[in-house]
């Protein structure tokens, strides 16, 4: 690559550390590989000089102000999110106007945008969205595409690029938005070599889910903790709704609304998420066959296995381990 190319992250006040710090990394890592300067050159940009406090609480020190980086030419503008929790424990995307007005100028001096986690928040606002196809944390995503209908939001993918905007998905995916710009520069054999330095294995690409299967909440009753164990303990089984029931002496639709209220799953849905979960556990750090998995978390066939897969996570048992398998 010759010359330089400008990296301008924008930071503000409790704007989440690892969007800001992640990329970088990337970038620097780059160079370890290569053997030589990759020409990346990050600039932390902020609207003063003055320190920047994190979501984490960690400060950061601007190097340049807004309107300084303004007058330059910005080879790629990376635009992290921040979030606020309110009293019902939801979340909510921040969205600062003196932000978004920057965001907004700063995107037309960039040959590239992207936006980290519930950073698309500030790049819709500041109506670079519109009309394209983009992802954000699965959190916030019904909430960015009812406030700008003509957002297409998509919540499953790792990233997405739509022209010259990318955006990325949950926190750690901001390492993979920074692989796939270091793969436009220098190509997929660059990008795999920093990947295997931050110990990713695997460079995921942009169609892959952000794979949030949750398992093992915190529960609010005995019961209900007892009812999760006895499901991971007897997955290889036929797991019925009789026998559930029975197990916590209950009946059949007691335990359905426990398992909603609690789970927000019907207890059919609980047993697959779970067997889902324990199939995945396997195809990343055992050798084993489909048929064995299959067996083994209680889907009878490896046609089911892969049926559920597909259904659930979007690819194969097959391409779930090539992606995911652990090393050594």
């Amino acid at each position: 690559m010759q010359g330089s190319r400008l990296v301008a992250i924008l930071i503000f006040d409790g704007v989440d550390l690892l969007d800001v710090t992640g990329p970088p990394e990337v970038f620097a890592l780059l160079g370890r590989d290569l053997k030589k300067d990759p020409g990346y050159r990050v600039q932390l940009a902020a609207e003063t000089l003055d320190p920047v406090t994190t979501g984490a609480g960690v400060r950061l020190i601007p190097d340049v102000a807004f309107s300084d980086i303004a007058e330059r030419r910005i080879d790629t503008l990376i635009v992290p999110g921040s979030v606020t929790i309110d009293r019902e424990h939801r979340i909510h995307p921040v969205i600062d106007p003196a932000v978004v007005a920057w965001v907004r100028r700063l995107a037309y001096r960039s040959r590239r945008v992207a936006s980290v986690c519930v950073g698309a928040h500030l790049l819709a606002e500041a109506g670079l969205l519109e009309g394209k196809r983009v992802t954000t944390h699965w959190s916030t995503a019904r909430q960015l595409a009812t406030r700008y209908p003509g957002v297409d939001v998509d919540p499953d993918p790792i990233f997405i690029r739509q022209g010259n905007v990318w955006t990325g998905a949950g926190i750690t995916a901001c390492l993979d938005l920074a692989l796939a710009l270091v793969a436009e520069d220098f190509g997929e054999h660059a990008a795999m070599g920093v990947a295997r330095q931050l110990v990713m294995y695997l460079k995921r690409p942009s169609g892959q889910s952000q794979f949030s299967v949750p398992i093992e909440p915190a529960y609010t009753s005995r019961r209900m903790d007892d009812l999760r164990h006895y499901v991971t303990t007897n997955l290889h089984q036929k797991i019925t709704m009789t026998e559930l029931a029975a197990h916590a002496h209950i009946g059949e639709r007691q335990l359905t609304r426990i398992f909603k209220e609690e789970t927000g799953m019907t207890p059919a849905a609980y047993v697959e998420t779970a067997r889902i979960e324990l199939a995945r556990n396997r195809l990343e750090a055992t050798e084993e066959t489909l048929p064995r998995i299959a067996t083994a978390c209680g889907f009878g066939s490896t046609d089911t296995l892969i049926r559920v897969f597909r259904k659930r996570l979007g690819v194969t048992p097959s391409e779930y381990r090539r992606r995911f398998r652990h090393a050594g």
